[in-house]
């Protein structure tokens, strides 16, 4: 159960507005609850909080800010059932589901304070020529300033504190917005943020509309814009001026299953289902294109039927619903008229059914045209395509032959496919032996081409908080 409202957060206190969003649980479709919608002041007093902050919060301890993260571990442990269940309401998310992603936003932050007090620093020796003798050289980290970031629905929490946890680890004062389909899980963080001595104005979570969020990609007093989300991310970078821009937008991610895939097709298969309809696909790192050898194509497409067929879909509340809702009717919508385009051009369907409002059943195809929007978009649902290859570098060429380059998968039992998808796959991470949906939230997450700019996990994303600073002495 959410309570009956949630304030946004100005300057570490919450507050009300003049207005007020609804927040639909995902499922029946009915309000769940109201949050309040800040307007474009709002959203500017927060840019000017946060830059009134800036040396209270670059002078703000190291082990202060490893204890602020610490009591956002603790407080996490104990709200732990609340986020899951809010997450499961406003999401949409399976409860199983919901539960791991509460799981992963502890483990990000607890990341967070292991790294606050870490010195990423250099000694460098200037004394090269006769010039430079006597001369010493240091060089440290120090914060970059004021961060805007704006997160999307699917993971209301862990995408949240990938941006929020490593800032306050690298002592910079932001400013965030959530989705405003998903926003109860960050507001949840604003209020037990509010419970620590950060210095006033280190923080502000405004819900707000994209046209009152202007100001958080344009405000020359950002210094960076973190933005997950869809491709529109490379229209802010273009109106975002002269401010660092990182951004995380999706794929439409392959995984190769070789004639040898190094582990029991059965396990492969179990792996393709977690990867492809975990949480209904609304993953940026969901498998939706799957290559399988020739040689076992046919078991490994007989397998995956059975099991894509067997998937339990309905309450995301119930222990056993492994497919939940979409997060509105429209996103199903166009998923399944992506289906229906394909099945037009020659797609076969393996397994799926017809939609009933934002639930849609898992759905597998073969043959699917390579120039239909199934084939070529990020389909961000429960649904993905099988097709045979018999040159494995033949594999890595079509999984190349892609706008986006996020991560690929590969299952294979040769060392010299191993290496040589590392070397050849254009994508941000290789993942042998497993899905591409596979993330620890200390690794390097990011991708190439129309996947986004720069890397996420909290140790990459604090080098993008901050800046290098060259000490000469004599």
């Amino acid at each position: 159960m959410l309570a009956k409202h949630y304030p946004n957060y100005l300057a570490n206190q919450p507050v009300s507005a003049k207005q007020e969003l609804d927040v639909l649980d995902k499922y029946t479709g009915k309000r769940a609850t109201r949050v309040a919608l800040a307007d474009a002041a709002t959203v500017r007093k927060a840019i000017v909080a946060a830059y009134k902050a800036r040396e209270a919060m670059a002078a703000f301890p190291p082990d202060a800010r490893r204890d602020v993260l610490e009591h956002c571990v603790r407080r996490f442990n104990e709200r732990f059932e609340e986020l899951a269940q809010a997450l499961c309401i406003e999401a949409g998310k399976p409860i199983r589901d919901a539960r791991g992603e509460v799981t992963r936003l502890i483990d990000t932050f607890r990341i967070a304070a292991n790294e606050a007090t870490r010195s990423h620093g250099e000694l460098l020796e200037l004394q090269i020529s006769p010039r430079a003798r006597g001369y010493r050289g240091m060089v440290k980290r120090v914060p970059i300033g004021v961060c805007s970031f704006i997160t999307p629905f699917n993971f209301p929490l862990n995408l949240v504190a990938h941006k929020v946890a490593p800032a306050i680890a690298a002592g910079c004062p932001f400013v965030l917005k959530p989705a405003d389909k998903t926003p109860v899980g960050a507001l949840i963080i604003g209020e037990i943020l509010a419970e620590t001595h950060l210095p006033k104005g280190a923080f502000s979570i405004v819900v707000c509309t994209t046209d009152n969020a202007a100001a958080l990609v344009e405000d020359e007093r950002i210094a960076l814009l973190s933005f997950t989300g869809g491709l529109v991310g490379w229209d802010l970078r273009a109106r975002a001026g002269r401010k660092k821009v990182t951004l995380e937008l999706g794929g439409n991610a392959a995984c190769i299953i070789d004639a040898d895939p190094g582990a029991p097709l059965d396990h492969v298969v179990e792996r393709l289902v977690f990867g492809a309809y975990y949480q209904s696909g609304q993953s940026c790192i969901s498998v939706q294109r799957i290559y399988a050898h020739a040689a076992i194509y046919e078991k490994l497409r007989r397998k995956l039927k059975a099991a894509v067929t067997r998937l339990p879909m309905g309450d995301p509340h119930d222990e056993k619903t492994f497919i939940g809702p979409m997060v509105n009717d429209e996103a199903a919508q166009r998923v399944e008229s992506w289906i229906a385009n394909a099945r037009k051009g020659g797609a076969k369907v393996l397994a799926g059914g017809p939609r009933k409002r934002n639930m849609l059943p898992a759905a597998l195809l073969e043959k699917v045209p390579h120039d239909s929007e199934l084939y070529r978009k990020e389909a961000f649902g429960p649904v993905a395509m099988i097709e045979p290859f018999d040159d494995f570098d033949d594999a890595i060429d079509r999984v190349n032959d892609s706008d986006f380059g996020l991560q690929a998968g590969v299952f294979t039992g040769n060392l010299t496919h191993a290496m040589r998808a590392w070397d050849r796959l254009e994508v941000g991470g290789v993942i042998v032996g497993d899905v591409p949906s596979f993330r620890v939230d200390n690794m390097p997450y990011g991708g190439v081409k129309h996947s986004g700019l720069g890397r996420e996990g909290v140790r990459y994303a604090i080098e993008d908080m901050t800046e290098q600073r060259l000490l000469v002495i004599r």
